[in-house]
């Protein structure tokens, strides 16, 4: 009791300083700022065209101005991007999307219900069950705005789960910006040794010289995942069972972890039995123009412009990648009883791969058309070098040269949209990976929407974590040949009808896996999965929508890999504009997964590996949400899990499981604001 009152009045101080910084006069009408080349307008440092006179106009905007010009583009992008400021698709502001699912709690391990295989060919740890929860240099934002610009947010839910999220951005000049971001997440979990604690913490940084000529890049982010494993409740029939009266699912036995160390305390997060994962990287690319100088002369003003024509770009990238499971309290009769494993220390066990990484690329890159910079041909060259130290005793050293191509076209009119990119690894560890990806959108008009299709095809070396120097207690047969995996794409988009439809045909050789807790596959055999999705919008009636996300997919023959059939997400909603400043959506969501065997969880080596003997039937998740924005401030409360009510009971405790011995929660409430700011 003491410790919820401590977390709500945690609650309570942030909502009050919230509406102490909301008294700002400004107002956060933030508008999108299009891509495009017209007559009078200059390259600002997004690479975008704006007007510019000598005065610049982002410097010396007016500070009293009750507006902000806020807008970004994703690392690695051209395509100029503004805020979502929706509400009614929690999926957007959660961590994990509804295609997912964790171990029971947030912050576990978790999958995608999808096939989603590795497409990235050369180094790769093979540690994934964390992914949805990091800060990547692919989601990193670089930012431009005409005033400062921050957001808060803060979520609770049941059993004091609690993330934090917080972003700043700035320009300290109209040609440099940075940016700061940080989230937190913490859940204690509803089961023994299932507590989880992850920090995300990223600082990024664009300047452009005055000249326009020199242009630099900066990301420093940093991972740390934490996560208890407790391997699954050793007797899953005292959940099962309505009449133990079961009130406290804490009191359960796991297949690991004990008693005596487990504490529900979400402001403890110390893992004793658990995997913790930590991520540091740098980057800092920089680049210098060659082109042609041009102005226009009018009665009050000269417009300067600058069209990049050649530039000569080099990236730095720095990174070690820490993974390490441990155990500090081992129950040899349980390793034994339900994981067949003979721990070689009685006390501890303990296996940890580190990772240093250095990689180096220098590439040329040509503007055909000076009034587009959207459309590039890029080639290059890089150096990766890495060093792997395991269980802090053994030390290898590898390296990787490869080259890179790529060709972007956006054209002016916005009706084509091409991406080519491909590269090569000449030698050293990954010696013949490759991959190559190219996609083709057109725009067919603003009534019929637009198509993409697309091929990609990807021969990697399996990962890491299937060679025999890693010290994670993998039993691989050798060798592992090349794993090679065809996708053929095609998605047709229409929001002026709602519509969404695609669909995704992969053709997979030498597929790698695991199949036990220890053991590692590869299934020679040439199959095939063919997965068709289609998302729909309807309006049932004014103030009524309805929205439907569908997919079905299928793999052929006896490939060993777990995916249902059918995945579905059904929303139905009240929402409109009321008041003049309230947007509001509330409703139901219904999530249906298809029966299927779905794979099992090696909590030692972080893998989800095939099972074929446990086919699950679990209800369908209902959910009930009402989500609403006052104009800078959003808040969304949920009550999730409310198809496990006992009928007989009438008590939430008929649980859906995630896996084999990984039960669900009950009801499970979250109240969570985002709030922004301009200063």
């Amino acid at each position: 009791m003491i410790l919820l009152k401590r977390t709500y009045l945690g609650w309570g101080l942030l909502v009050l300083l919230m509406l102490i910084q909301g008294k700002s006069k400004a107002q956060n009408t933030i508008r999108e700022v299009n891509n495009g080349a017209q007559s009078g307008l200059t390259y600002d440092n997004q690479g975008k065209l704006m007007k510019k006179n000598k005065q610049d106009s982002l410097q010396h905007r007016d500070k009293y101005a009750d507006s902000i010009t806020l807008f970004f583009r994703y690392y690695d992008s051209t395509r100029t991007r503004s805020l979502d400021s929706s509400i009614n698709d929690y999926d957007k502001r959660g961590l994990l999307p509804y295609t997912y699912e964790n171990l029971g709690n947030l912050g576990t391990a978790a999958r995608p219900l999808l096939f989603s295989p590795i497409l990235k060919a050369g180094w790769d740890a093979g540690f994934h069950q964390y992914d949805p929860y990091k800060f990547t240099i692919e989601n990193t934002r670089f930012f431009q705005t005409t005033r400062p610009y921050t957001e808060l947010g803060y979520a609770l839910g049941s059993k004091a789960e609690q993330t934090l999220n917080f972003t700043n951005t700035q320009n300290k000049k109209s040609n440099l910006n940075y940016s700061i971001e940080y989230r937190f997440v913490n859940s204690p979990g509803l089961y023994r040794t299932q507590n989880s604690s992850h920090n995300n913490f990223r600082v990024t940084s664009h300047y452009q010289s005055p000249n326009k000529r020199y242009e630099c890049f900066f990301i420093y982010l940093t991972n740390k995942h934490a996560s208890s494993e407790n391997g699954g409740l050793a007797d899953v029939s005292q959940l099962n069972t309505i009449s133990t009266g079961l009130s406290n699912p804490e009191q359960l036995a796991t297949q690991l972890g004990t008693p005596a160390v487990f504490t529900p305390n979400p402001f403890n997060t110390t893992v004793n039995t658990g995997n913790v994962y930590k991520e540091n990287l740098i980057l800092y690319r920089h680049q210098y123009d060659l082109g042609t100088k041009d102005s226009i002369v009018t009665d009050t003003s000269v417009i300067r412009l600058f069209y990049p024509r050649f530039r000569v770009q080099h990236t730095l990238q720095l990174a070690t990648n820490d993974y390490q499971f441990f155990d500090h309290n081992v129950d040899t009769a349980n390793y034994r009883t339900y994981f067949n494993y003979y721990p070689k220390n009685i006390d501890t066990t303990s296996f940890q791969d580190h990772w240093a990484r250095v990689s180096n690329e220098l590439s040329i890159i040509s503007f055909p058309d000076k009034n587009n910079q959207s459309q590039y041909a890029k080639l290059g060259a890089i150096i990766d070098n890495m060093k792997l130290i395991t269980n802090d005793i053994a030390t290898y050293n590898y390296y990787d040269i490869s080259t890179i191509g790529e060709y972007r076209n956006r054209t002016r009119n916005k009706l084509w949209d091409v991406i080519a990119n491909g590269r090569l690894y000449l030698n050293g560890m990954n010696a013949g990976d490759y991959q190559a990806f190219i996609s083709l959108k057109r725009e067919l008009s603003k009534r019929a929407g637009s198509l993409q299709i697309g091929f990609q095809n990807v021969n990697r070396t399996p990962s890491f974590i299937y060679n025999t120097q890693t010290s994670f207690p993998v039993l691989p047969h050798s060798p592992f040949a090349k794993e090679n995996t065809t996708h053929l794409f095609a998605i047709y988009t229409n929001e002026k009808a709602g519509l969404k439809l695609g669909g995704d045909y992969y053709l997979i050789n030498n597929y790698a896996y695991s199949d036990s807790f220890f053991r590692e596959k590869q299934y020679v055999s040439l199959f095939n999965v063919l997965h068709l999705y289609g998302e729909k919008t309807i309006k049932l009636a004014p103030h009524w929508n309805y929205y439907l996300d569908l997919h079905l997919q299928q793999a052929t023959g006896h490939a060993p890999v777990n995916i249902p059939q059918l995945v579905a997400r059904n929303r139905i909603a009240f929402e409109g504009n009321f008041y003049t400043n309230l947007f509001l959506s509330t409703g139901f969501e219904v999530r249906y997964v298809s029966n299927y065997k779905a794979p099992n969880y090696s909590p030692f080596t972080g893998q989800f590996f095939y099972q074929d003997n446990y086919t699950f039937t679990n209800r369908p998740d209902v959910n009930f949400f009402f989500h609403f924005r006052i104009k800078s401030f959003k808040a969304f409360v949920r009550a999730e899990n409310l198809n496990t009510i006992n009928t007989k009971t009438f008590a939430f405790n008929h649980y859906n499981y995630k896996l084999q011995n990984y039960a669900g929660t009950g009801i499970w409430m979250r109240l969570g604001i985002w709030w922004n700011f301009i200063n």
